[in-house]
């Protein structure tokens, strides 16, 4: 069973570019998950605990992060943050095998590969979350990131758990709709 120290939700409403040219209002949802690492400490070949604690994590969490989006989930991405007595692949077992699943279950569907990133880091540390379009891996304008952290997290035993839905893509995109051909 896993144990859960906290959970985290960060939404934004963007109305605006950087520069504060008015945009289509885009939401952006990250949820965040601390939990303990049962594998901290100590090198294992098998990793098919964690790979169950991702999967059962991702069918609650995902579901909560859709829920708070303004509209349909069209970007998705996912991330860890492994505590520095974990192993960096500690974090791709929890983020890799059986996270992507529930993930598309709750965003209606996904054929695209979900972006992901994983990282060692000490409480505070922040990660950037890659997110992409769930049906287009080639739709640059849906190419965007959400920089996370949790000031008290990870502890060197723990991992943070990030998934994250947009419902749509970067505000004033121009750079194209696919591959450029040259």
């Amino acid at each position: 069973m896993v144990q859960l120290r906290k959970k985290m939700v960060i939404k934004e409403v963007i109305t605006t570019d950087q520069l504060g040219q008015p945009c289509d209002p885009i939401s952006r949802v990250a949820i965040l998950a601390v939990i303990r690492n049962p594998l901290a400490g100590s090198f294992s070949e098998d990793l098919s605990e964690l790979f169950e604690v991702g999967g059962a994590l991702g069918e609650a969490l995902a579901v909560e992060a859709v829920a708070q989006l303004n509209g349909p989930p069209v970007s998705y991405g996912k991330a860890a943050i492994v505590g520095v007595n974990g192993d960096l692949e500690q974090g791709g077992a929890l983020i890799h095998p059986k996270l992507g699943a529930p993930m598309r279950a709750a965003a209606n569907g996904g054929e695209a590969v979900i972006p992901s990133n994983a990282k060692l880091g000490a409480p505070g540390c922040a990660i950037d979350l890659p997110l992409g379009h769930k049906d287009n891996p080639w739709s640059f304008d849906h190419f965007d990131t959400m920089t996370l952290s949790i000031p008290d997290a990870p502890k060197p035993d723990e991992i943070v758990l990030c998934l994250a839905y947009a419902d749509t893509g970067r505000p004033i995109p121009r750079c194209g709709k696919g591959p450029i051909k040259t």
